[in-house]
């Protein structure tokens, strides 16, 4: 049976993080602006009809607090894989997890770290790889403008807790560079106490 949409991939970098002394990196945890933004990632993907049906997390200490921070503010309660891959990943290596991804899942959230995030955006999304020339036609409107311009700003920088929904031309075994549309591009920042 085929779905009347195609599938989407939403990839989130894990939300500021903290840097305290003698702590190793995968047990970082998030920082207070982490904390606030988190929420609001989760808000944007709600307002946006991005409710993930599979979340692929990273098993780093402030990945799972970004994610825990997301879910509340989601309004549903999908399946959730803290993947041991994730961390650290290049973008090869995350396209061989997304590959595995089961077909009848329609909304993937992956929440990573860079460059990894963002090399695997770019290289999804681009005909000609990063930095390239060949963006997808079709791209549709996102923040920011066309699907260009928000490709031009993943290129430029993929801050903590940005956001980017690709739409999948295909199968999720059959992903490789150049088979998505980058639909959406946004960088939610939270309220700071007493705003």
């Amino acid at each position: 049976m085929t779905s009347p949409f195609p599938a989407r991939l939403v990839v989130l970098r894990h939300a500021k993080s903290a840097w305290p002394p003698d702590v190793p990196d995968h047990e970082r945890p998030l920082a207070k602006r982490g904390r606030r933004d988190a929420p609001a990632a989760g808000r944007r993907l709600f307002a946006d009809g991005c409710v993930p049906d599979l979340v692929l997390c990273s098993t780093s200490r402030r990945t799972r607090e970004t994610w825990d921070l997301v879910a509340p503010e989601l309004g549903g309660r999908p399946e959730v894989v803290f993947e041991p891959r994730v961390y650290g990943a290049s973008a090869a290596e995350l396209l061989d997890v997304l590959r595995e991804v089961p077909e009848q899942r329609r909304t993937v959230l992956l929440i990573g770290h860079q460059p990894g995030v963002q090399d695997v955006v770019l290289s999804l999304a681009e005909t000609e790889g990063p930095g390239g020339a060949g963006e997808r036609e079709g791209a549709v409107e996102g923040e920011g403008g066309v699907g260009g311009e928000a490709l031009a700003r993943v290129r430029a920088k993929f801050p903590t807790a940005g956001v980017a929904v690709l739409a999948l031309s295909g199968a999720w075994a059959d992903l490789a560079p150049g088979t998505a549309a980058l639909t959406h591009f946004a960088v939610p920042r939270g309220e700071a106490p007493g705003k």
